[in-house]
């Protein structure tokens, strides 16, 4: 018998303040009625590993196994997931040209990935979809939390 999977719904987004620069990521999860924020920053990073970051987290926040949908307005994160990933693998984590960037959020989120059953939406960022936007709100805010030291 086929035991259904909780359905939750991610948004989740990643800003930089330059690139590299200070950046923050957020993600909001819904699940039957009930809303979790997360949010965080680092210091000296890209937008992609904040993108990457977003969805990490919010994967491992899950505590259960689940059928996610995620909201993201990244190409890279969309496509990284669901077209390069399995070849990215099976060159040992390498792409064609040469090295991976990012290759230890890539094999985090993959160990995510096995655990769920993922469904991937690219939303147009900055278009007023409201839940993208905020996302958004909460990565900047996150990189706004940072030290002052800590932003360039």
């Amino acid at each position: 018998m086929d035991v259904e999977l909780p359905k939750v719904v991610v948004y989740c987004d990643g800003a930089c303040q330059g690139n590299p620069g200070p950046g923050g990521w957020a993600a909001i999860l819904s699940y039957e009625g009930h809303k979790l924020e997360l949010s965080g920053a680092e210091k000296a990073t890209t937008n992609n590993r904040m993108e990457l970051t977003a969805a990490l987290q919010a994967l491992r926040a899950l505590k259960r196994t689940s059928d996610v949908t995620f909201y993201t307005d990244s190409n890279y994160l969309v496509r990284g997931a669901t077209e390069w990933l399995p070849g990215w693998k099976q060159r040992g984590w390498r792409r064609k040209e040469g090295s991976l960037l990012n290759a230890d959020l890539w094999q985090a989120l993959d160990e995510q990935l096995g655990r769920h059953s993922v469904h991937w939406v690219w939303v147009k960022g900055h278009a007023g979809n409201p839940l993208n936007e905020r996302a958004d709100q909460l990565a900047v805010r996150a990189i706004r939390s940072l030290p002052t030291s800590d932003q360039g």
